[in-house]
This record gives structure tokens, sequence and C-alpha cells, in this order.
């Protein structure tokens, strides 16, 4: 009995504690198809990036996908992948990091102990990380800052807003933090985010029975502990417009304008917004209201589209990728790329219709074609076994059935008046930021607060309709005032 008490005194303490080990989550989405899929996702990203190591979440999970394992050297990984035309790709969100990868069931398992030894034997070499950092140093400066105006207003546009805030840097980091990284950073940062509790492991296609057995055990061998509860304080909006200007050499102008909103999925009103926003600016969609009336009725630019949820490289892609799930969320439009002499009439433009979007909402017609719209949409994003284990994934971070059931359901219970005033809850066009992307800006800020009209000329004749709206658009005040507008040469961002 003395030797009993002891231990058992010993195993309510642990369990009072909290200490009992979490295992994995799994998801699984068995098919009869040749390929298997596999998509791991740790509910860590670069909100958990510790002050002045800003990018340690990026790098960590480069070093993971993009490095050796301790008992291979990254050419080595890439030569045993080569031949099964496979590999392990990652990207790290504000909440979470994902890494993929597909391959064919004849080659499973000896693409899966490669990826085992990446994922739970990392190499952490010196040359490894030295690479990796010049890469995603690279990235800020030339890919993003220098080569990509979409991303660069959209990536500084969030900055802005979440200032001070978890959200408040680009997913890649600073420059200057990046600089600072050790490889003791980052094992100590996989040592701490890296646990069984935070990982959710989806598989998907035909794989035998054993292989869900298998890497379940494999992943339990990740150190205990789960996320905790994340407190983000909501972002404050700005009274009036805050804008944000960024010199660069470019022969276009880029807008870029939003604010945060409370709203994400499993929200009440998520459905509403979403097929507001499906009306307003579909993404690369020509039957958007913004795109209608900018370029299609003016053919002032390119592209005129809206989000109420993060979509990074819009330039490459028609849909969004899964596993970008985040707690705070922003309503955002973006516009380019728009020719300097019309600038300032197309940004009174954008906020007229966005006024006006505002004020009336959808018409009755207008909202069965976008509510149908989505419908059938949301099947594209399930097209692939792997963007379906995402979504699998990203409905458990909301806690929401499948997305696709979720979303058809509310749709088909949603009206038009359920989107108008979501519609008037929650979004406006005052009191938000504004990022503006072009060359001679200092000028250009002086031309804005003047507030004198910018009459609007075409090469070719327009309705009457167009050239009576347009002597109301060239006048609108927009009401910026110069002590709310910064400009900042390109070559300071992101470092």
């Amino acid at each position: 009995m003395n030797k009993i008490l002891p231990l058992l005194m010993s195993v309510l303490t642990l369990s009072a504690a909290g200490t009992k080990p979490t295992q994995p989550q799994m998801v699984a989405l068995p098919s009869k198809e040749p390929l298997v899929s596999v998509r791991i996702v740790f509910l860590t990203g670069s909100a958990d990036d510790p002050a002045g190591k800003e990018g340690l979440a990026a790098l960590t999970a480069a070093m993971l996908s993009e490095g050796g394992s301790k008992n291979r050297t990254y050419k080595q990984i890439v030569d045993t992948f080569y031949p099964m035309a496979s590999g392990l790709n990652s990207y790290v969100d504000k909440e979470m990091t994902t890494f993929t990868g597909t391959t064919h069931v004849d080659n499973l398992e000896k693409w899966y102990a490669v990826i085992r030894e990446m994922l739970l034997e990392p190499g952490w070499r010196a040359d490894d990380l030295t690479r990796l950092r010049d890469h995603q140093i690279n990235f800020l400066r030339t890919s993003l800052r220098g080569n990509n105006d979409e991303e660069l207003g959209k990536e500084v546009l969030y900055n802005r807003i979440y200032e001070g805030h978890p959200y408040g840097h680009h997913n890649s980091g600073t420059v200057s933090a990046l600089n600072s990284i050790t490889l003791t950073d980052l094992q100590e940062f996989y040592k701490k985010k890296y646990t069984r509790g935070r990982v959710i492991i989806g598989i998907g296609g035909g794989y035998p029975d054993s292989f869900r057995a298998q890497i379940e055990k494999d992943f339990a061998r990740l150190g205990a502990g789960g996320p905790a509860e994340r407190k983000l304080a909501q972002p404050k909006a700005p009274d009036g417009i805050r804008v944000t200007m960024i010199e660069k050499p470019t022969r276009s102008i880029a807008y870029s304008f939003g604010f945060p909103i409370d709203v994400k999925r499993g929200h009440p009103d998520y459905p509403a917004l979403l097929v507001a926003q499906s009306y307003l600016g579909q993404h690369r969609n020509s039957g958007g209201q913004l795109y209608n009336r900018i370029r299609e009725a003016r053919g002032i630019n390119y592209g005129d589209y809206a989000y109420i949820e993060y979509f990074p490289r819009g330039m490459f892609q028609f849909e969004p990728d899964p596993n970008l799930a985040r707690s705070q969320q922003i309503f955002q439009v973006w516009i380019r790329p728009v020719e300097p002499p019309t600038a300032q009439f197309t940004l009174r433009l954008a906020f007229w219709e966005m006024q006006k979007f505002v004020n009336e909402g959808l018409s009755e017609e207008a909202f069965q074609r976008s509510r149908s719209f989505l419908s059938k949409y949301v099947n594209l994003l399930m097209k692939t076994k792997t963007a379906e284990l995402g979504y699998t994934i990203d409905s458990r971070f909301y806690d929401i059935p499948e997305y696709a059931t979720y979303l058809k359901t509310a749709l088909a219970k949603l009206t038009r008046e359920d989107v108008n005033k979501a519609i008037k809850r929650h979004l406006r066009a005052d009191r938000l930021d504004l990022v503006i992307v072009g060359q001679g800006m200092e000028a250009f800020k002086q031309e804005l607060v003047s507030n004198k009209p910018s009459p609007m000329t075409y090469n070719s004749p327009k309705p009457e309709q167009i050239l009576e709206e347009d002597k109301k658009v060239q006048a609108l005040n927009l009401g910026l005032k110069p002590e709310s507008m910064t400009v900042i040469p390109v070559e300071k961002v992101f470092e």
C-alpha cells in the first residue's frame, strides 16, 4: 500500500497538470485513384514569430522542406525524388504552416521514408540556412518588392492594417530580422511549435490501410503540447482614409484598400459577405461590378477585384489555396494597373462604386446570379484530392462542417435582404487604409490633397450615361488629409 499510494498520487498529479500526451489529428479521404496526397498542417505560423525574429516560422518550414535531413543532404533528397516526379512543398501563413506532396502509390513507401526524415529528423545544416535565408531575402527584395506590384500593394496593406499586431509583418519576415536568425533559433522554434498537439495530418487517394497507422505512429514522436489559445486584439480602423504611398519606378499605379472585418468562416454573415464580394469583384472574373464599371464600361485598366479572405499569389492562379485559415480577416479591394493620367479619376471611381454598393446593395437579379455562381464555384475549389484535404482541415480550424456542404446549405437559405443587411453591417467606403504603388508619389500626394476635379477623357465615344456619371465622379471629395498620407521609398519596405 505504501508503494502504491505515491504512484497513484504521481498519476493524479500528471493528469491534473494537463500533461497527458495529445495525439496528431487525422483527416483521411481514401479513394481508388492511384495517386496518394499528403497534407501536413501545423497550427503555427508567422504570428508566432518572436519580436526581432520576423521570418522565423517561414525559415523553419523552408529548412524542413528545402533542406537536408539528419541522414541525407538536400541534393541527395532531390536526387531521390527526381525519378518519382514528386517532392515536398511548404508554405507559411499567420496561423498555419503547410507541407504538401503527392506521389504514385507504387512510390509511396520510398517517398514517405524521405519526407518522414525531412519533417521528423531535420539536418539543421549551416549551409542550408545560408542558402535558404538568402533565398527568402531575395524574395522580399527582388520578387515581391521589385517585380510584383500586385502582391506588393496587398501585402503592404496587411502590414499597415495590422501594425503592432502579430499579423503585422510579411510571412517571409523582414530582411534585418532574417539576418539575425541562427540555427539555434530554428531548432528552438521547431521544438516548441512542431508538436503532435499542433499537427493535423491529411491523407487522400489510393493509399494502403497500413499507411494511416504508420504516419500517425511516426508523428506521435513529436513533442507533447498543443496550440495555446490565441488572444488577438482586433486592429483599430483609422478615423478617415489613411494613405500609404510606395514610391517605385513603375509605369502604372496600383491601388489596394481595405479594413478589418470580424467575419470569418462560421460567422452567421460569412455566406452573405461571400455573395457580396463575388458580386463586387470575384477574383479573375469578368462579371464583377467593379470590373464592369472600371474596365468594361470605361476601358481604364486590367483588374478590379474584392476579397474577404487572404488571397496571396493571385497573379498566378484563379482559385485560392487552402490552409490559409486565420482568426481575423480584412475586406480588401484591388485595382491595377492604372495609367498615371487617369489615376486620380480611377481612385474616385472605385470609391464611388464602393459607396454606391454599400448604400444600395444588390438587386434581386444580381443576388440570384451571384449566389448561383458560388454554389457551383465551390466545387472547383475541391477539384483535386489535396485541395479537398486542405479545405477539410480548414473546416476543423473554423469548427464548421465540410466546406462545400456548409456553404451550399447556407446559400440555399440566404436571401437578398440577408446580403444587403450584412453589407450595411460590415462594409464601408470610409475609415480604411489605402495603399498606392507608383512613381512620383510626392506630386501625386499633392494632386490628391488638392481635391481638384479630375475629368476623364476617352479615345472612343462612350454612352451618355457614362459621361453624365463621370461628371459626378470627377468631383467626388475623398477627404484625404496630408497628415494621414505617408510616402515610403520601396527600398525600405520589408527591410
